[in-house]
């Protein structure tokens, strides 16, 4: 199973947000919802083996976890709109007080932290420009895959990821979108 978590440092937690602007009142809700698309959608299929996890810290109730399943999401179309609506109906359902639950097919809603999400993953992958080059590095097909929104990891986030021993990997020197880095990151697996 291949993970991706993002952190979306202002991604709202409340459901009144609008689909006509995801980039604004959304807090950068576009970038989520990309990268939502760039981990699980091939052409005209989806990738069954890859989970998704957006951390949302933005107000009013952070922090949120929302989770896609590959092989479980359904209603899931290849634009911006169709996971950020599924995100919104994950936070009118409402938050469960403990563990997660299933807002729709395969899209799961919990209270969970960066660092709870974490702890619960092995084979972590911090993508970082400073990291060492994806092409010498040994992927097994089961890693996390963990990156940021337009914001880098504060320095208490990477400290959690330090702390499980994460190994800092780069896609080059040059800084990319999220969402290319999540296209760059499944075609090299996909190689291999």
């Amino acid at each position: 199973m291949r993970r991706f978590v993002v952190v979306g440092h202002k991604a709202v937690t409340n459901p009144k947000f609008s689909l006509n602007d995801l980039p604004g009142g959304a807090g950068r809700m576009d970038i989520i919802a990309r990268c939502v698309n760039a981990s699980l959608f091939l052409s005209h299929d989806l990738r069954r083996d890859v989970e998704f996890f957006a951390v949302l810290l933005g107000e009013p109730a952070p922090p949120v976890t929302i989770k896609f399943s590959g092989e479980h999401v359904r209603y899931l179309s290849p634009d911006e709109r169709s996971p950020a609506a599924l995100i919104k109906k994950a936070l009118e359902r409402g938050i469960p007080p403990e563990g997660e639950a299933e807002a729709t097919p395969g899209v799961y809603i919990s209270k969970r932290s960066f660092a709870d999400v974490i702890s619960g993953m092995d084979n972590l992958v911090y993508l970082h420009e400073d990291g060492e080059d994806i092409r010498s590095v040994e992927l097994t097909g089961n890693e996390t895959f963990v990156l940021s929104d337009h914001q880098n990891l504060t320095p208490e986030e990477e400290a959690v990821l330090d702390a499980k021993g994460a190994k800092k990997v780069s896609l080059g020197k040059k800084l990319y979108h999220a969402d290319h880095c999540i296209v760059m990151v499944n075609w090299e697996t996909d190689r291999r």
